[in-house]
C-alpha cells in the first residue's frame, strides 16, 4: 500500500513527539560535536595542569625535605648569582638587595613550601585558580630577577631570555582564565558525589 506524503509526515511527527531526544539527535547530529570537542579540550587542559603540577612537585620536594636550599645558603647563592651576573632587571636590583637578601631564610622557606603547595594544588585539581595566581606572581618575580638580557639588545631577546619563566607564567594565566579542573580533578569528583555539600563549602 502506497502512503501519501501527509501520512508519512504525520507518523514522523508522532514519533518525534513520543521521543523528542532521539529526534533531536537524528535531525541535528552535528549538535553532538561540541560536547566531544569540549571533552577533548578539558582533558588537554587538565593534562597540562597536571604536568605543570608535577614539575612544581619536583622543584619543591627537594627544597622542603632537604636543608641546602633553605638553611644551607642555597637560596642566597641564587640571589647573589642573579645580582653579580647582571641577570636582574634594574628595578629589581634594590628589591633583591634590600628586601630579599636581608630576609633570605624566611623567603627561602616561603619559596620551598609555596612550590610544593602549588604542585599539590595543580595535580589534585583543588584551589587551582588560587594556586595559579600565586604561581603567576612567582614566575613574574623570577623573570624580572633572572632573565634580564641587557640594556642594548633587540626587543625579541627580552622574550627569548624569559622563556624558562614566561612559558610557565602563560600556563598559570591559562589556568586562571580557564576551567582546568573540569577533568582529572578531586574537586570535580567530590562535586559529582556530594553536589550540595560541595557547592555550600566552595
Amino acid at each position: 500500500m502506497i502512503q501519501s506524503a501527509p501520512d508519512i509526515r504525520g507518523k514522523a511527527a508522532a514519533k518525534a513527539s513520543t521521543n523528542p531526544g532521539a529526534s533531536a539527535v537524528q535531525l541535528l547530529p552535528s549538535m553532538q560535536l561540541p560536547d566531544t570537542a569540549a571533552n577533548r579540550n578539558a582533558f588537554a587542559l587538565a593534562g597540562l595542569r597536571i604536568a605543570v603540577g608535577c614539575l612544581f612537585l619536583i622543584f619543591g620536594q627537594y627544597k622542603v625535605f632537604g636543608t641546602q636550599f633553605t638553611l644551607g645558603g642555597g637560596f642566597q647563592w641564587w640571589i647573589n648569582r642573579f645580582l653579580q651576573g647582571g641577570a636582574a632587571y634594574p628595578f629589581m636590583v634594590p628589591v633583591l638587595q634590600r628586601i630579599v637578601l636581608p630576609h633570605a631564610t624566611a623567603i627561602a622557606f616561603l619559596v620551598a613550601f609555596g612550590e610544593l603547595a602549588i604542585g599539590l594544588a595543580l595535580v589534585s585539581g583543588i584551589c587551582v585558580r588560587t594556586a595559579s595566581a600565586f604561581g603567576l606572581v612567582y614566575m613574574l618575580s623570577l623573570l624580572f630577577s633572572a632573565n634580564y638580557p641587557g640594556a642594548h639588545v633587540p626587543l625579541w631577546q627580552y622574550f627569548g631570555a624569559s622563556l624558562d619563566h614566561s612559558v610557565l607564567a602563560l600556563c598559570f594565566l591559562t589556568f586562571i582564565s580557564g576551567r582546568s579542573d573540569e577533568a582529572f580533578s578531586i574537586k570535580k569528583h567530590l562535586l559529582k558525589r556530594h553536589p550540595r555539600q560541595t557547592q555550600i563549602g566552595s
